[in-house]
């Protein structure tokens, strides 16, 4: 097992703690993950592009001049595509993008970002982050105590005065531990634990 320094929020050293190897220290599958983001990303796009078809454009329903005898080609329909105005052959429509891939593979890729945060040295766990009252300058301080950027906070439960803290701050965002997912823990650079979220964690990921 990894075993890791516990810091409290001035960055002083106050414990340890044995992380699981099959969570923290599990072979990184770099094709999982790549998997797990595909179906994440494809979940976001808004698929709403659509164009209008020849049945769908404005006029068309005259021929616009006889068949024979003006020397000029034939035509049946103003809304033809071949018109200025007329319908758009084969355009895009609204689509639904999104899909999903099996669950123990989402797990999988979960558990190899995770151990690859651990591997970079990019985890830090702290015993727990007290804070009274809602206070962005409070929370950015203890923030540059760590040297820390773009970190995404894991929290074991739902902490109003953390989450209002911080929600300001670019390149913070906090998540309690079943909402972690593979497309944050790659986006942010650093992953700040609090000590009781690693065991959720754990408990989530070896069901």
């Amino acid at each position: 097992m990894s075993i890791l320094n516990v810091y409290d929020i001035n960055n002083n050293r106050v414990s340890e703690i044995e992380l699981s190897d099959s969570v923290f220290g599990a072979e990184i599958k770099k094709g999982l993950i790549y998997e797990v983001i595909r179906m994440h990303m494809a979940s976001r796009r808004r698929g709403t592009s659509s164009t209008k078809g020849r049945s769908d454009v404005r006029g068309g329903g005259r021929k616009p001049w006889r068949q024979k005898g003006t020397g000029r080609a034939r035509a049946g329909t103003g809304s033809s595509p071949i018109w200025r105005g007329g319908g758009v052959v084969f355009g895009p429509k609204p689509k639904d993008y999104s899909y999903k891939v099996p669950k123990k593979v989402r797990k999988a890729a979960l558990i190899s970002a995770l151990s690859m945060k651990v591997r970079e040295e990019r985890i830090l766990i702290l015993k727990g982050f007290p804070m009274e009252e809602i206070k962005t300058k409070k929370f950015k301080e203890a923030l540059d105590r760590f040297g820390l950027k773009r970190v995404l906070f894991v929290l074991d439960r739902s902490d109003s005065v953390l989450e209002k803290s911080s929600r300001n701050l670019e390149g913070v965002k906090m998540v309690r531990s079943e909402g972690v997912n593979v497309y944050d823990l790659l986006k942010y650079d650093n992953l700040v634990l609090l000590e009781p979220a690693v065991k959720k964690i754990e408990e989530a990921m070896l069901v």
